[in-house]
């Protein structure tokens, strides 16, 4: 990724890389090492994304997008809406609803009731003048829900990297050797584990359909 994006010209044509990773934990710019237990038998990989700690594994779908945004029009703050937009459209033809969190990036489902549409209480919202509402809009609210695809990106010269994970059928355990995107305590969850049984194949297909329709300038 780093090498495409380092050669590309302003002819190079966007690419979308979809793949499924041996296990893997990586750590982003911002990772801190206490934020990974036990890796045991699982290598860590530094790299130059946003955010911190997270897993790739079998069973689980990753997606890079490689994109001009200048040429496609948009700033990383609507790319990353239309990435996750991307994965609640997806989510949505399985019969799950995915969730937007004030100040976590990513995609959460509720674990009670997955297919539930009421509105999350600590969905994102237009901040007012009110300290408290900013100050606490900090602090993310992962209370019922479990996180079901997680984004970390990397933009140079205009140039997005990195990209988008989601979790179909895998082995959740090392997750929990790990405080999730820096998250003490956040749970993962896959469409397996929420009663959903789909081939990784089909939610790939699926996934980059929507990515191509949503990122589509």
């Amino acid at each position: 990724m780093q090498a495409f994006t380092a050669a590309r010209t302003a002819e190079t044509p966007d690419a979308l890389w979809i793949c499924e990773h041996p296990a893997v934990y990586t750590q982003g710019l911002a990772g801190k090492a206490e934020h990974i237990f036990n890796p045991a038998e699982i290598p860590v990989v530094q790299t130059n994304r946003g955010g911190q700690v997270t897993y790739h594994g079998p069973g689980q779908v990753v997606a890079y997008p490689l994109i001009d945004l200048k040429r496609a029009g948009y700033f990383v703050k609507e790319y990353v809406y239309r990435i996750e937009e991307a994965v609640i459209r997806t989510l949505a033809t399985f019969g799950v609803t995915g969730h937007r969190v004030a100040g976590a990036p990513g995609i959460y489902v509720r674990l009670d009731d997955p297919g539930s549409h009421a509105m999350l209480p600590q969905r994102p919202k237009k901040l007012g003048a009110d300290p408290a509402a900013a100050q606490s809009s900090r602090e993310p609210d992962f209370t019922g829900l479990g996180k079901i695809a997680a984004l970390g990106i990397k933009v140079s010269r205009n140039c997005t990297y990195h990209g988008v994970a989601l979790n179909v059928a895998m082995d959740l355990e090392p997750f929990s050797r790990i405080n999730p995107c820096g998250y003490t305590g956040l749970q993962t969850v896959d469409l397996s584990t929420i009663g959903v049984s789909v081939s990784w194949q089909e939610a790939a297909d699926l996934f980059s359909q929507k990515l191509v329709t949503y990122l589509t300038p």
